[in-house]
Formats: C-alpha cells, sequence, structure tokens
C-alpha cells in the first residue's frame, strides 16, 4: 500500500471527524466556530487531495477506496450531530435522504464494478455541486448562530433542504445510467 500525499489528507479528514464530535458538544460559546471550522477543514482537504492526485498523478488504489469514505463518514457524523442537536421532522428528513442516497449509490457502484460496468456511474456535474451545496450546509448548521443579521443556520437549513433535493436528482441519474445493466441482469 503506497501513502501518497492524498491519501494521507484523506486519512486526516476521517482523523478529524471524532475531533468535530467532540468539539462540537464541548460546553464553550467558541465551539460552534471551531466545528464549523473543523469539518470546514476536511472539506477543504477533499477538494485539495482530489486537486494533487490529478495534477500530479498520485494516485493509489487506496486512495480511491478511502476518498469516498471519508466523505460519507464526515457527512453522515456531520449529520447525525445536528440532527441530534435539532430534532426537528425537516431537518430529520433531509438527513435521512442523504444517507440513503449514499448508501444507495455506493452499494449500486459496488454492485456496477462486480459486473465490469463501473464506467457507466460516473460522478457527473450535479453530484459536484450537490456537494458543494451539502458542505455549505452542514458547515452553517455546525455554526448555528447568526453573523451580524445573516441568519446562518436558517441559511444552511434551506441550503440542506436543496442539498437534499440535488441528493435525490444525482441518485436518479445514477439509477437511470445503471438501469440498462439492472434490465439485462433481470432479462438473465
Amino acid at each position: 500500500m503506497r501513502l501518497t500525499i492524498p491519501t494521507l489528507l484523506t486519512l486526516l479528514r476521517i482523523a478529524l471527524i471524532p475531533v468535530m464530535v467532540i468539539v462540537f458538544y464541548l460546553p464553550y460559546s467558541w465551539t460552534n466556530f471551531a466545528a464549523a471550522a473543523v469539518f470546514g477543514a476536511g472539506a477543504l482537504t477533499d477538494w485539495l487531495d482530489g486537486w494533487i492526485a490529478r495534477r500530479y498523478g498520485m494516485y493509489s488504489a487506496f486512495g480511491a477506496f478511502l476518498d469516498p469514505v471519508a466523505d460519507k463518514l464526515a457527512v453522515t457524523v456531520a449529520l447525525f450531530i445536528i440532527v441530534q442537536a435539532h430534532p426537528t421532522i425537516w431537518m430529520t428528513l433531509w438527513a435521512a435522504i442523504i444517507v440513503s442516497r449514499e448508501i444507495t449509490i455506493s452499494a449500486l457502484r459496488e454492485w456496477m464494478a462486480a459486473i465490469g460496468q463501473s464506467a457507466q456511474v460516473r460522478v457527473a456535474l450535479i453530484g459536484k455541486i450537490k456537494t458543494i451545496v451539502q458542505m455549505v450546509a452542514l458547515i452553517c448548521l455546525l455554526y448555528r448562530a447568526d453573523i451580524f443579521v445573516l441568519p446562518v443556520f436558517k441559511i444552511g437549513e434551506w441550503l440542506l433542504a436543496l442539498a437534499a433535493v440535488l441528493t435525490l436528482w444525482s441518485g436518479a441519474l445514477y439509477i437511470h445510467a445503471a438501469w440498462p445493466a439492472m434490465r439485462a441482469d433481470n432479462a438473465r
């Protein structure tokens, strides 16, 4: 196993997850800023590790496996602590949609790879937009406080709803791309 710089950044992102959780629950006034900053740093390393891998050709099989795992872990844990802190029906619904889509698409990608059709389920532009909206939403929701008159938490709620809609849209695109292979498998 080769540990490249992108893979080390991905491992750092995973290591930041328990730090985010601990900081979120500390009884200090600055923890909302710190939790949002830790999550934001993780989101930044997600972009950075991909950029370094592409720019310098630092690819590894372990890194290719670990990167999406780190993303899903960070997002899922952030959603869990946000929903626990703000247990509304809408927050729970948006989180459930996002987590359910991640599980479904991960299983779909695994199945498509097993049948040699992984090229059919590549990341689309809508998935990248969804990721950006989702990351900004989670940073706002972790921050929780207004900035002057800017209702950061409310903005985060609306962005999370938008992320859930984009999640459904991108998930539908993945299913649509995989549908011919699913139908062919049923025909056998």
